[in-house]
C-alpha cells in the first residue's frame, strides 16, 4: 500500500515525507510540480518510491491507477500565496483539485488528511472552527473556506476519514522555495545574517510597531499532528492546527536574534536594547496588504484536544531556535 503526499517538495510536504520515513515508511508517491525546479532539494534526503507530476497523478487516479493501493493521502499541495489575483487559477488548483481527490477517496475508503488554512477565518477576531467566525479576505482563504464547506457536507455520508488542518503561520526547515511567502523566521534569520538587524512592520490597526500578533506553529508540530490522526482514523473533521498563543512578531525578532547571537557566543538582549543598538528596524506598513492582513490570530483548540491530541506545541522561543539551529546547519 502507497501513501500519496500531493505537494511532496513543498514546506509542509516535504517534511511529512520525512516524518513518515522517521517512521520507516517509504512506499511514498511524491506529488508535486517542479516547474520552481529547486524544490526538488527538499527531497533529497527523503525516501519516496516514485514522484508525479500533478497533472499526471490526477488523471491516473481517476483512471483507476491506484484503485485498491493507497493507505492515505495527505493532500498539502496548492497555491498559498495570499497575493494571489488569478481568482480562475486559484480555484482551480486548490478547489476543483481537491474535490477530485475527496471524491475519490470517499469511493474507495481512503484516508484523506489535507491542508486548509486559517486564511479562512480572515477578518474574524474568532478563530473556531465554525461557520459564523469564517470571512477570507482573499481569494485564497476563499479556496479554502469553500472546499471546508463541500467537506462538512460530506462528512455525515462518509465511510472514510477525511481531516482538514487550518494551518495558522507555520515556520520551519524546508521553506527557503518560497521566496518572499516564507515565514517571518526564515526571513529574519536571513536579514540579521545579511544586514545584522532584522525588519518588521510598523503598527497597524491600533497595534504598535512589531506588536501585531500571530499564532506561529512550528512546522514539525504540524507534521506529529497529522501522524497522530494518521494513527487514529476513526476522527474526522476539521481541525485548527496552531499552538493556541497569538505571539508577536517582535517575539520572533528577539528569538531569531538571540539564537544567532548564540551561535556567536554573545549574550542575549531583549528588545528595547536590540531597538537601541540598531539590530531590530521598523519599516513602513505596505499600502497594497492594508485591509487584506490579519493583525491577530490564535487558535482554538478545543476541537483538536478533544480529539485526543495532548502534546505541548512548541512556543517562538523554543521552535525558532531549533529552526535557526537547522538554517545555520548546526
Amino acid at each position: 500500500m502507497y501513501y500519496i503526499v500531493t505537494g511532496a517538495a513543498g514546506f509542509v510536504g516535504a517534511n511529512l515525507v520525512k516524518a513518515l520515513n522517521e517512521r520507516g515508511i517509504t512506499r511514498i508517491i511524491a506529488v508535486d510540480n517542479l516547474t520552481k525546479a529547486d524544490k526538488f532539494k527538499n527531497l533529497v534526503d527523503c525516501e519516496i518510491a516514485d514522484y508525479l507530476d500533478k497533472g499526471e497523478f490526477l488523471e491516473r487516479l481517476l483512471c483507476g491507477h491506484f484503485d485498491g493501493d493507497v493507505e492515505a493521502i495527505f493532500h498539502e499541495g496548492a497555491c498559498s500565496d495570499t497575493m494571489e489575483t488569478d481568482g480562475r487559477y486559484m480555484m482551480e488548483n486548490n478547489y476543483r483539485y481537491s474535490l477530485s481527490l475527496l471524491d475519490w477517496c470517499l469511493e474507495q475508503e481512503v484516508q484523506l488528511l489535507y491542508a486548509s488554512s486559517a486564511a479562512t477565518y480572515g477578518g474574524s477576531s474568532v478563530f473556531k472552527e465554525e461557520r459564523q467566525y469564517e470571512a477570507p479576505l482573499n481569494v485564497y482563504g476563499y479556496s479554502k473556506f469553500l472546499f471546508d464547506q463541500i467537506v462538512r457536507q460530506r462528512l455525515p455520508d462518509a465511510g472514510s476519514q477525511v481531516v482538514g488542518f487550518r494551518y495558522f503561520n507555520v515556520y520551519g526547515p524546508r521553506e527557503s522555495h518560497k521566496g518572499r511567502m516564507a515565514s517571518v523566521a526564515f526571513h529574519h534569520f536571513n536579514q540579521y545574517r545579511a544586514e545584522g538587524k532584522v525588519k518588521l512592520f510598523e503598527g497597524c490597526d491600533g497595534y504598535a510597531n512589531g506588536a501585531q500578533q500571530r499564532d506561529f506553529v512550528y512546522v514539525k508540530d504540524v507534521a506529529k499532528v497529522n501522524l497522530y490522526f494518521l494513527d487514529h482514523p476513526e476522527k474526522s473533521g476539521i481541525f485548527n492546527l496552531g499552538t493556541g498563543r497569538a505571539q508577536s512578531f517582535n517575539d520572533v525578532a528577539v528569538a531569531t536574534v538571540n539564537s544567532c547571537r548564540a551561535l556567536e557566543g554573545k549574550a542575549p538582549l531583549s528588545l528595547e536594547q536590540m531597538v537601541q543598538q540598531g539590530l531590530v528596524e521598523y519599516v513602513a506598513f505596505p499600502e497594497a496588504l492594508k485591509g487584506k492582513y490579519q493583525s491577530f490570530t490564535r487558535a482554538d483548540l478545543t476541537r483538536l484536544r478533544a480529539a485526543g491530541y495532548t502534546d505541548e506545541l512548541s512556543t517562538v522561543a523554543q521552535g525558532v531556535s531549533d529552526y535557526v539551529q537547522f538554517l545555520s546547519g548546526c
